[in-house]
């Protein structure tokens, strides 16, 4: 069985810091008694008065109650060592605090270095110091500092030198100064760039606007293109309203011809667009040199000449910009003229063209059809005129002969089968028989022998009836042109174009344009644009050189 030893109580004498300061040193004797009468000497110094010294509201505001000193945070070691300090100025404090207390009302730093010095040289024995010992004591008693005690006068300025965090708060204080120097500087800069690529043109442009552009008067027109689809359903008189395929091409091919220059170099002919616009009361921007080219007065019609085209609905809407705007309302009745001929004339060359060639196929399946008749009367003229009705007349004849030839042979045959026939009945049916079967070959060689003053009744008849064939084959031809030459006129006619106007212009009261609030507005937009599009390339290829 295993027991557990028994705990062993130790107890700890604890010796008070009274007698610890009173503790004897190596030598047998008490440091307190070996330095008495320096302690009364150093007390009755430290109490004299001293002339001429003046304490400090630092020096008379530091703490003096137990509970400030308290406060301060003092180790044990340093409380030790101020009863210690306490005991050798023959002070009895009734604890360590109080000794602090009792110290400083003295005027002397417990902890000073020279404090400490003192109290451990007066602990070294005697015999092994020598006289080396109170010599020190007194070099440290005349070094040492009473408290309180006047400061003498600073004749010198104070250090330059700053700790570390006060010379980075200075260095961060600059360079935020220069930071905002430098933000201020290129705000400024900024500011001044804006100025001048930006808001001193919108001003300029502003100003053009709104004092010294010449008021436009615009007037509006909308114009359709109909087409004739005879007597289709809808519409007045069989017309329909234009669709992309119907009227589509015509639409944008009159669109085209009114903004080209030929429609400007007859507008100017017939009203004189360069002169309108050349007169001085016009502002210089707008206005027309009068010894512009056709290019320059060109560019100037077609910023003022605007023609759009939907072909959802097949309108044209034209929009014609004028200084005045009964001149306006007039170049559009013009150019609406203008697109009413070109339209004509368009439609004109399909008709034509579209029967131009049914036109030509009738004349030609007249011609061969009056040669047919022509060579079926000349063949008729040459032989007989009917040889179908000859040569049914012959083969009539024919056959009544092959019918008398046939009953002569049966009396023939009837006369010579009995015993005692008559001579002479049966002499006159013989010469009968001859003389039909003569008629017979006769008839028969007129179908199919030629002579020489004609052919043959059958090569006759071919002839003919080929002439015949000729001729009904150029009827049918001709009927199929004449079929032809309608369909073609029909479709001439379908391909009629008609423009009607269904917005008719008329003069405009107030200015359309300049748009001033519009126009600087746009503009400022594009002077930033411009300016911020810069920038951008400047900010790259800087960034790219530096880099």
């Amino acid at each position: 069985m295993i027991t557990k030893p028994k705990a062993r109580k130790f107890r700890i004498r604890r010796t008070p810091l009274s007698e610890e300061g009173a503790a004897y040193d190596g030598s047998g004797q008490s440091s307190e008694a070996q330095s008495q009468d320096a302690v009364s000497e150093r007390a009755a110094a430290s109490d004299a008065p001293r002339s001429g010294q003046v304490s400090s509201a630092r020096e008379m505001g530091s703490a003096t109650s137990i509970d400030e000193i308290r406060r301060e945070g003092l180790t044990g070691r340093q409380l030790r060592m101020a009863r210690r300090v306490a005991q050798k100025h023959g002070l009895a404090p009734t604890s360590d605090f109080d000794a602090v207390r009792l110290l400083r009302e003295r005027g002397i730093d417990p902890f000073q270095r020279s404090s400490i010095l003192e109290l451990v040289a007066n602990d070294q024995n005697e015999g092994d110091i020598g006289d080396l010992v109170p010599a020190k004591s007194r070099e440290v008693e005349a070094q040492r500092v009473h408290l309180p005690q006047t400061m003498p006068a600073q004749t010198t300025l104070p250090s330059t030198h700053l700790s570390p965090a006060e010379r980075r708060s200075e260095e961060i204080g600059r360079i935020q100064r220069d930071i905002g120097k430098r933000r201020r500087r290129k705000l400024l800069l900024l500011f001044t760039r804006l100025a001048a690529f930006v808001f001193l043109p919108t001003l300029l442009a502003g100003y053009y606007y709104y004092g010294v552009a010449t008021p436009m008067y615009s007037t509006k027109s909308e114009f359709l293109i109909l087409s004739n689809d005879g007597g289709g359903g809808g519409g007045l008189g069989g017309f329909k309203l234009p669709s992309q395929f119907a009227t589509g091409q015509d639409a944008i091919a009159t669109q085209s011809y009114l903004l080209s220059k030929d429609a400007m170099l007859r507008l100017d002919r017939d009203v004189g667009f360069r002169e309108h616009f050349s007169q001085p009361w016009i502002d210089p921007i707008q206005r027309l040199d009068a010894d512009a080219s056709n290019e320059e007065a060109y560019k100037l019609y077609k910023k003022y000449m605007k023609i759009g085209y939907d072909p959802t609905e097949g309108v044209l809407r034209m929009e014609v910009s004028t200084a005045d705007p009964e001149v306006s309302a007039e170049f559009s009745e013009k150019l609406i003229a203008y697109a009413e001929e070109r339209v004509d004339d368009l439609s004109k060359r399909k008709r034509e063209d579209a029967l131009a060639s049914s036109t030509e196929s009738l004349e030609e399946a007249k011609e061969d059809r009056r040669e047919a008749q022509r060579q079926l009367v000349a063949m008729q003229e040459g032989t007989v005129l009917d040889p179908e009705g000859e040569i049914a007349n012959i083969r009539q004849l024919i056959g009544n002969v092959e019918l008398q030839l046939q009953e002569k042979q049966l009396a023939l045959n009837t006369q010579l089968n009995n015993s005692r026939p008559n001579e002479a009945r049966v002499e006159a049916l013989t010469s009968e028989i001859e003389v039909l079967q003569t008629e017979l070959d006769k008839q028969r060689a007129r179908l199919t022998d030629a002579t020489d003053e004609s052919a043959s009744l059958a090569s006759q008849t071919a002839d003919i009836q080929m002439a015949q064939a000729d001729l009904l084959t150029a009827d049918m031809v001709l009927q199929g042109a004449l079929e032809a030459q309608r369909m073609s006129a029909s479709e001439a006619n379908k391909q009629v174009r008609y423009l009607t106007v269904s917005v008719r212009p008329v003069a405009s009261q107030d200015a359309s344009y300049p748009r001033a609030f519009e126009n600087t507005i746009l503009a400022f937009l594009v002077f930033a644009g411009i300016y911020l599009m810069i920038s951008l390339t400047a900010s790259i290829l800087r960034e790219q050189v530096s880099s």
